[in-house]
């Protein structure tokens, strides 16, 4: 026979506080592995030995998965297998201590017991409970022996996401939220809804007490490539149907419309989407976690570790062929051990969710650890080509004429790619640079070996390939070189004003025909909209710089900006009897700020107003207003104020209450978008009191 028991104590304060999950908000106990947990039932002291617990988890559990687990009572904890010990007992109750091993399988788990007394035998459903990573056990795979870190990478819900461009990077906050509300749950089903699932759930199943596994198979599900998973992909420019990719400001409200919609994919995400939502559901489940941004990432779509790109000769860039440059990629990182691959490739692992290149027949990326990618093994599990030459792919800028088909190499750079590599800082809110944990110093001898060992490893250096330039190209030297410099501010609303310098490298005059153009991109630098194109003609004297001033208005670029705020203006310049000069920029505009004051205390379950302010910077109205407002433990869900239309130069205050649920320090995000400025973010930090 079988009941559950209503009266099943789970001792949730105590066990949680140990257990490092009392921020999870349910009813459930919520445990980690490899660490022991009291439970109190219904039951009398005389059979005690006599009885056998039950635990199991998964469609079909079985001794041979390691998804069900029989035990009796036993005087110590077992490291290696469950175990229960007898804490205490009285006439009617019995507290009994529960370990499970350090290597379980994470989930769901039912718990029974069975009593045998005087020959008849009963088993008592006890209720369910969740198992998780536990990091800050010395026995776990993602084991982290810095308690800072574990608090940053598992327990802390805001996070800062680096974007923009390598010479102007700017920053944004994000919830990740993975305590709140149902989120450990959908977390849970995020994994029942797998491919992997889905061809073989027991398989499946047992393989989840490995994190390499958890990492890889999440980031096939947080894409909706192959999977029906969680976040649709979208780099057109337009985003009818669903929401910008720059709009949102946490996971919750993805995961959860997610959910809501009978597990249909949400629209739309770019990159640093992917890799919030990842960041979500691994913290959730006991992974150290971090996003990290590699400004100029390559995306290398043939493996031959060069991209190249194409202009045509008035210096539009084509879109020909797969490669590409990003301005910026978000990935992640999660921190676990690679027994498959021996120590000194345990540590930061890189799982990516952005669906860019297929691996095993579907999209999901990593882990690739990160030691591998130093050192150049790409023939190291999982993607390590891919994420190699992210960092560190060769550049190859051609010109190419439509009309002939014939394409010529302008010049070529083993510099340019993976710089600026950023993270949030522990307990902080800053940057800190990992770029040398991804490279030798670039230039140097060393990372040149290592570029080489990848390229041979990859079977590379002894195949002729055509489309690669040839060593006459590539040696040829310009008689001219270029660059844009920003002159005044890179602000959204402001006319942008940069200087072409050209320098005549030779000692003898050089006539000069300058092609000019200005498009707005995505931040993966796919052209939207021409803005702007001119042209000018040169005569430089020996050795002369010259310096010209460009302007785009406003009015010219206002209604072809994409929310990126991403202008690329290129310059080609036809040199007489020499061979072409290209002079690039990629330029991300700011938006104008917007302020955030807490007005007096923030004190637990104790209404506190909120004060932002915005002043319209340009000379016309703008209309549409919205104010978006987000914060684990300050405010539930999303607050939504509509605001209205401000004058040119006018100045608008809005306030509101929050009600703070948790004391500690907080971050509140901020989102306002208008008619004129999509998106301009904000947090603010602050400091609940009890």
């Amino acid at each position: 026979t079988a009941a559950t028991q209503p009266s099943t104590d789970w001792h949730l304060k105590e066990n949680s506080r140990e257990h490092h999950t009392s921020k999870f908000s349910g009813d459930e106990l919520v445990v980690r592995r490899g660490q022991a947990f009291t439970v109190t039932f219904k039951g009398t002291e005389e059979p005690e030995q006599n009885f056998i617990f039950v635990a199991e988890t998964g469609p079909k559990p079985s001794k041979a998965t390691k998804t069900l687990a029989t035990f009796g009572l036993s005087s110590t904890a077992s490291k290696e297998s469950w175990s229960a010990v007898l804490q205490s007992s009285s006439s009617n109750s019995v507290s009994i201590s529960i370990s499970s091993p350090h290597n379980a399988v994470i989930g769901r788990y039912k718990l029974s017991v069975q009593s045998t007394s005087d020959g008849r035998s009963s088993t008592t459903s006890l209720g369910t409970f969740v198992l998780l990573f536990n990091p800050w056990s010395s026995g776990d795979n993602v084991f982290m022996p810095s308690t800072a870190e574990c608090e940053e990478y598992v327990l802390e819900e805001f996070g800062i996401i680096f974007a923009g461009t390598k010479s102007h990077i700017s920053s944004f906050g994000w919830n990740f939220g993975q305590f709140q509300g149902d989120i450990l749950n959908i977390c849970l089903s995020i994994m029942d809804r797998s491919l992997y699932y889905r061809q073989d759930p027991v398989t499946d199943v047992s393989h989840r007490n490995d994190p390499k596994y958890v990492g890889r198979v999440l980031s096939s599900m947080v894409n909706a490539n192959d999977d029906q998973g969680v976040v649709l992909g979208n780099w057109s420019g337009n985003y009818e149907g669903g929401k910008n990719p720059t709009s949102w400001t946490g996971s919750g409200e993805i995961l959860q419309s997610w959910k809501k919609s009978g597990f249909k994919p949400v629209r739309y995400g770019q990159c640093w989407v992917f890799a919030a939502v990842l960041t979500t559901v691994l913290r959730c489940l006991g992974i150290p976690t971090r996003t990290i941004t590699n400004f100029s990432s390559a995306h290398d779509a043939d493996g031959n570790l060069r991209v190249d790109e194409f202009y045509d000769a008035s210096g539009n860039h084509l879109e020909r062929g797969a490669d590409s440059v990003w301005n910026f990629h978000v990935w992640n990182e999660s921190w676990f051990t690679r027994n498959d691959l021996g120590p000194s490739y345990s540590g930061w692992q890189i799982l990516d969710a952005t669906p860019q290149e297929e691996s095993g027949g579907i999209y999901q990326c990593g882990p690739a650890p990160r030691h591998a990618i130093k050192e150049g093994e790409v023939d190291l599990e999982y993607d390590c080509p891919f994420v190699f030459a992210e960092v560190n792919a060769d550049c190859m800028y051609w010109n190419y004429d439509s009309a002939t088909g014939k394409k010529t190499l302008i010049f070529s750079k083993s510099t340019e790619i993976g710089e600026s590599i950023s993270t949030k800082a522990v307990g902080r809110d800053d940057r800190v640079d990992v770029t040398k944990d991804y490279k030798y110093e670039e230039g140097s001898t060393k990372e040149r070996d290592i570029f080489k060992k990848a390229r041979k490893k990859l079977g590379l250096e002894d195949k002729f390939d055509p489309t690669a330039p040839t060593p006459k190209e590539i040696e040829q030297k310009p008689d001219i070189s270029g660059k844009f410099k920003v002159a005044g501010s890179l602000e959204v609303g402001k006319d942008l004003n940069l200087l072409l310098v050209l320098v005549n490298l030779q000692s003898d005059a050089k006539a000069v025909h300058v092609n000019m153009t200005a498009w707005s991109t995505l931040y993966t630098r796919k052209p939207v909209h021409e803005i702007w194109k001119d042209s000018l003609s040169v005569t430089l004297s020996p050795k002369e710089e010259k310096r010209f001033p460009i302007k785009i208005q406003y009015n010219e670029y206002q209604q072809r900006l994409t929310t990126d705020k991403t202008i690329q203006v290129t310059a080609i310049c036809h040199v007489e009897g020499g061979i072409q000069v290209l002079v690039q920029r990629n330029v991300t505009l700011d938006n104008p700020a917007i302020d955030v004051q807490v007005l007096g205390e923030a004190k637990v379950n104790k209404e506190v107003d909120v004060e932002v302010v915005f002043t319209n910077p340009i000379d016309t109205d703008v209309m549409d207003c919205v104010l978006q407002v987000e914060g684990s433990d300050l405010l539930t869900g999303i607050l939504e104020l509509r605001i209205p239309p401000l004058k040119a130069n006018e100045k608008s205050s809005t306030k509101f209450k929050i009600i703070p649920s948790e004391a500690g320090p907080k971050h509140l995000l901020v989102n306002f978008t208008c008619d004129k400025f999509a998106d301009i973010k904000t947090f603010k930090a602050l400091n609940v009191i009890d």
